[in-house]
């Protein structure tokens, strides 16, 4: 049996993986990297992007992180995510169908913080809709 990674993923709603895995691809904020089994100790910043986690011949999952940051120990890979979202679960077209809502939104926003807000609707979903077609 081929030596695995121990990977855990966790959100602040909650901790969404947590098992073994054969590599994961992060989305550095100097770069894609990848961590397999016995990868060099390093901590580092995520920047908004894919996280491609590989395990048990061919079966992979892709979900959306927002940022955060990554830390690879002799234990394995932790990721603490500002938000992670599974891309399995979301259909391009249902994306963009916020992102059009969204986008109303900002326009009609009366105060400060309702453009914030609507701002960050948009540039969430833009990039949602980016990592889906990736």
């Amino acid at each position: 049996m081929a030596e695995k990674l121990h990977f855990e993923l966790v959100s602040p709603e909650r901790l969404l993986m947590d098992g073994e895995v054969d590599a994961v691809v992060v989305p550095g904020s100097e770069g894609d990297f990848m961590v397999l089994p016995r990868h060099a100790p390093m901590m580092t910043t995520i920047r908004p992007g894919v996280i491609h986690v590989s395990a048990d011949e061919g079966d992979a999952k892709r979900l959306f992180i927002r940022g955060g940051f990554a830390e690879v120990t002799p234990k394995g890979l932790v990721i603490l995510a500002e938000e992670a979202v599974d891309l399995a679960g979301l259909s391009k077209s249902d994306l963009e169908s916020r992102l059009h809502d969204a986008k109303e939104d900002l326009e009609d926003a009366k105060t400060d913080e309702a453009q914030q807000v609507a701002a960050e609707a948009v540039k969430q979903l833009t990039q949602l809709i980016k990592a889906l077609g990736s």
